[in-house]
């Protein structure tokens, strides 16, 4: 097996256990559901143990298969990593490299990736600008910057997005609140719960929840408070005000630690949405400067983000 179908195959089997089914996972690939099963049945024969259970509802990791995932990641994110240096450094790098991004993702994932870049590659500078918004593109300067951050539907045909990370969200709300009002075992009983929501454009995904392949809008009846930025909203949420509809890179430390509990995960987490983050150029072919981060990035962020992969880690033990 070659490295490029090594990192398909892995790449299979971690989009599996992103999504808890075959047929959502051949969605994502020109692949039947069938044709998922047997190439993860050869891989359970090539690793000689098996890496999930399945069932008539959901796929979900063995033991084993939590195990295989940590080793997978790394060696997908090692291969890219090792094809882009390749291209890219037949001299050392250097230059400026300078990336837009929202501020609350970029403080909690992006920053700490870009110090990692940093330290492989000493001939190279980010100059990183954080933001509050992460879709508003009204304003930017484009031909200032090398790459920006962006997540959900893309409108704007002038920029080349190279997709980074999937996003799922996620309803939860405090363990005090849940206590006082009861835990809603349905998306339809959000009708009898207080909520908060967007102030404004909300994202088209939010309050949509999947069944029986469709998409339905379930909404608290009362809206506690109102924001137009989702740290806002989780902070309402954190102090018991009642449930929330988040991204899961923003909840997932809140929930991994118990600050918020998720709401409609029996089948673990929800499916990714089709639009996710992207980082966003104007020019067709990136400079060798830029293609090295981007490539970078995505060995970090996919094919499962950490903050997914660990969170359905902590849904599979439960």
């Amino acid at each position: 097996m070659n490295p490029d179908q090594l990192t398909d195959q892995l790449g299979l089997f971690l989009d599996v256990l992103e999504t808890g089914s075959f047929s959502a996972t051949s969605r994502r690939h020109p692949l039947t559901p069938s044709a998922v099963a047997r190439r993860i049945d050869s891989l359970e024969n090539a690793v000689g143990s098996q890496l999930f259970l399945r069932s008539t509802h959901a796929v979900r990791a063995t033991p084993a298969g939590l195990a295989f995932a940590e080793r997978a990641r790394r060696i997908v994110a090692e291969l890219r990593l090792a094809r882009a240096e390749a291209v890219s450094l037949s001299s050392a790098p250097e230059g400026l490299i300078r990336v837009d991004a929202p501020a609350a993702f970029g403080r909690r994932h992006l920053a700490p990736v870009i110090a990692d870049f940093l330290m492989l590659y000493p001939g190279l500078d980010v100059q990183l600008h954080l933001i509050d918004s992460f879709v508003d593109m009204q304003g930017l300067n484009l031909g200032k910057v090398d790459l920006v951050l962006r997540a959900g539907q893309l409108a704007d045909t002038r920029l080349v997005a190279t997709p980074l990370a999937s996003m799922v969200r996620i309803a939860c709300a405090s363990p005090g609140y849940l206590q006082r009002r009861g835990v809603p075992t349905d998306p339809a009983q959000l009708s009898e719960h207080d909520g908060l929501d967007w102030d404004g454009l909300a994202p088209p995904f939010a309050w949509r929840f999947e069944r029986d392949g469709l998409m339905h809008l379930h909404r608290p009846a009362r809206i506690r408070m109102s924001a137009n930025n989702a740290e806002a909203l989780a902070c309402g949420a954190l102090a018991g005000l009642g449930i929330a509809h988040l991204p899961t890179w923003l909840a997932s430390e809140y929930l991994l630690r118990g600050e918020l509990l998720p709401l409609f995960c029996d089948d673990g987490l929800p499916a990714p949405e089709s639009a996710g983050i992207y980082a966003l150029r104007l020019e067709q072919q990136p400079n060798s400067r830029s293609r090295l981060l981007l490539e970078y990035l995505k060995t970090r962020f996919s094919p499962v983000p950490p903050w997914d992969l660990e969170l359905q880690a902590r849904l599979n033990r439960h």
